[in-house]
């Protein structure tokens, strides 16, 4: 009798957790998609940047860590809203979330205006200051300052994007963001190239172009922005079942007006992520400037790695942004054990698909590079410190989907000082220590090294389960 209750009772749990991985999966794909979308339009805006040169390449290197600070800082200030939005949905409260959509909108397009401002007051000093060679200098200044004149716009795509994402549709914003990465081709295919004939099935056709080369990938991916904004606010504000505003809030400018209640909260989640992000960047500047001694040829080839690497991690950021929705929507609704079944099962499944991918990696390696650029040097380089970084993607994925799911729970400031720990206290201090003697390579491996001690330290605080007793709205 007990037997056979206990057999009815695993069969009911296996088919519990069958629909929960199914659900993580379902919300995931979109968000995966959008994040290789993504990466693809890297690797082919790489690509085209990378057939200018080396210098070309190394330009965008030198201030990438800087444009994912400031990326980052974005991320941050949309979250601060997003979460309390799935909360407030998970608990069936969406005339408080279109609230929230309202507090959202307007107070990051201010902040994204204030990064604008800080972009440009640093951008002609930056290239300088991180080490940069005379040659690459100046492209780089051009190329980060209109790469923060885009600020404000893609500010309101991430917030937008966020809200939508966490009111459980994630349809949309991956396929606006799909659509992003192909004007992002179209663009920069007009704007770095000057006017040229092209041969396609033994026809030449003349294709018109600016010839701005650097300064045009930014301008390129500028425009993507500003238009893929547009096209999410108006999904978020006129067509999301659970956030579109009514007609009498869009006339109501009262409604608009700062809370000081979702603000502070907004800021008691936001500020922890923008204090990681600060330390995550701030890290990767150090070890830009680390990186730059190296030569150019390290440069290119440290920039490159770190875009092939992406097409292998944005698969764990898809799957992080399904794990923040459901975790939220289930803290929201009063059910924090589901929330951690879907933690636990985003997390296992995040590292099953960067185990994968790390394993793909490494195998394609060199056909990555030779797609990415076209000189040997570079791409010896580049192989050999991207085998490296394949051997910590599972790790690096349970620290990704963790994070997204504690960000959920509205579980933020422990999760940074974790960051602040790993990335300055093993990965920056063993790249001093190796990269004299090992140059390049040393510097990865005090990647590979920190990514997995990083992946150890959020999977304990997952399983200690602390983070199931918050919850940032009442």
């Amino acid at each position: 009798m007990m037997g056979g209750k206990r057999k009815e009772w695993m069969k009911t749990d296996r088919k519990e957790t069958a629909q929960q991985l199914q659900k993580v999966i379902q919300l995931s794909m979109p968000a995966v998609m959008a994040q290789v979308s993504a990466v693809a339009m890297q690797y082919i805006d790489t690509a085209m940047v990378g057939s200018l040169g080396a210098d070309a390449t190394a330009a965008i290197g030198l201030v990438s860590s800087t444009t994912w600070l400031f990326g980052g800082l974005c991320i941050a200030a949309a979250t601060g809203f997003s979460v309390q939005a799935a909360q407030l949905i998970g608990g069936n409260r969406d005339a408080e979330a279109r609230q929230v959509l309202r507090q959202a909108v307007c107070t990051t397009f201010l902040f994204g205006t204030l990064l604008l401002t800080a972009g440009l007051s640093i951008s002609q000093g930056l290239p300088v200051w991180l080490g940069g060679e005379a040659s690459v200098c100046t492209e780089a200044s051009r190329y980060f300052r209109i790469y923060a004149c885009a600020l404000p716009a893609a500010q309101l795509r991430q917030t937008a994007g966020s809200m939508l994402q966490c009111s459980g549709d994630m349809k949309v914003p991956g396929r606006l963001n799909m659509m992003m990465c192909a004007l992002d081709v179209i663009f920069n295919s007009l704007l770095i190239f000057p006017s040229r004939k092209v041969v396609l099935l033994n026809h030449s056709v003349w294709i018109a172009g600016a010839g701005l080369g650097v300064a045009g990938a930014a301008l390129g991916t500028a425009l993507a922005e500003a238009v893929t904004a547009a096209c999410m606010l108006y999904a978020v504000l006129f067509r999301s079942v659970h956030l579109r505003l009514e007609s009498g809030c869009r006339r109501d400018w009262q409604e608009w007006k700062p809370d000081g209640r979702r603000l502070c909260t907004a800021l008691r989640l936001a500020v922890p992520m923008g204090m990681e992000h600060v330390i995550l960047c701030g890290a990767q500047i150090a070890g830009t400037r680390i990186v730059a001694p190296l030569g150019t040829v390290a440069v290119a080839a440290n920039s490159l790695a770190v875009t092939a690497e992406s097409l292998c991690y944005m698969p764990g950021s898809g799957i992080s942004a399904a794990a923040t929705t459901l975790v939220g929507q289930s803290i929201g609704a009063g059910k924090p054990q589901l929330a951690k079944r879907y933690a636990r099962l985003s997390v296992a499944l995040g590292a099953v698909v960067m185990a994968v991918t790390g394993g793909l990696m490494f195998l394609g390696a060199p056909l990555m590079f030779a797609m990415l650029t076209p000189d040997a040097a570079i791409r010896a380089l580049g192989v050999r410190v991207l085998r490296i970084e394949a051997f910590a993607e599972p790790l690096f994925a349970v620290s990704i989907v963790t994070a997204g799911a504690l960000r959920g729970a509205g579980d933020t400031l422990v999760p940074s000082l974790m960051n602040l720990a790993s990335m300055w206290g093993v990965r920056i201090t063993a790249s001093v220590i190796l990269a004299p003697r090992f140059g390049l390579v040393g510097v990865w491996t005090a990647m590979c090294t920190e990514l997995c001690v990083r992946g150890v330290l959020f999977l304990i605080r997952l399983l200690r389960g602390k983070w199931l007793d918050r919850r940032i709205v009442v």
